[in-house]
């Protein structure tokens, strides 16, 4: 599937500059005596030295023969752009920018080549001391110079209580229970003139014997 182009800002501006400064630089080397195809290998030469140098400072970042490559390439690039801006008489170039000109070639070779087959300075890891150990004697001598530790005092036998034993669950008895069961009680009493005894209640009630107690228990309270 085909990518659509679209037009970049950037990529244009930068591709103008790029044509700008190619040929500036192959105006100056023309007007430096080097006519024909040298002078368009001039632009050529010093743009690949600024990209290799480029290049070793994205994964070197403190290597100081990329950073010398680079600003020579760069001193370079923005010379001739300068030059050529006014300041310098192309038709009457001084002696010395010509042999600049001339030695330019020998100069980016020497940069490309320590640029590719240099590698880049490890990080040197930080030392850590070392610590000097004592000979066997010496630790054998300190273990017998040292006091015997004291031995640890026993622990005091514990006492041991005796369980508590657990109270005698009383069946908690609701309140409406407890009423009704009073007045069963009250009615038995007006009737026969005795208390009601707990076995009539019980069957009278249909509970159980301890429900039955609890509740004499608490009428009787009561």
């Amino acid at each position: 599937m085909s990518r659509s182009i679209r037009p970049d800002a950037v990529m244009v501006q930068a591709v103008i500059a790029g044509a700008l400064s190619f040929a500036h630089l192959h105006d100056l080397a023309d007007a430096a005596g080097q006519t024909g195809w040298k002078a368009w290998a001039y632009p050529i030469s010093v743009d690949l030295l600024l990209v290799a140098a480029w290049r070793r400072l994205r994964t070197a970042r403190r290597d100081r023969s990329a950073w010398t490559w680079f600003v020579i390439a760069l001193v370079a690039s923005l010379g001739a752009n300068i030059a050529t801006a006014g300041l310098l008489d192309l038709n009457a170039v001084p002696a010395w920018l010509c042999i600049l000109v001339a030695g330019w070639p020998a100069l980016a070779f020497l940069g490309g080549t320590l640029l590719v087959h240099s590698t880049p300075a490890a990080p040197v890891a930080p030392t850590q001391p070392v610590r000097d150990e004592p000979a066997p004697q010496e630790v054998e001598m300190q273990r017998t110079d040292e006091p015997a530790p004291a031995p640890a005092p026993e622990p005091a036998p514990e006492l041991t209580a005796a369980p508590p034993k657990p109270p005698t669950s009383v069946p908690a008895v609701p309140v409406a229970l407890l009423d009704h069961a009073r007045k069963i009680a009250e009615a038995h009493r007006a009737s026969t003139g005795s208390p009601m005894p707990a076995a009539d209640l019980s069957a009278r009630l249909g509970l159980p014997g301890p429900m039955t107690d609890a509740i004499t228990t608490q009428l009787q309270l009561a």
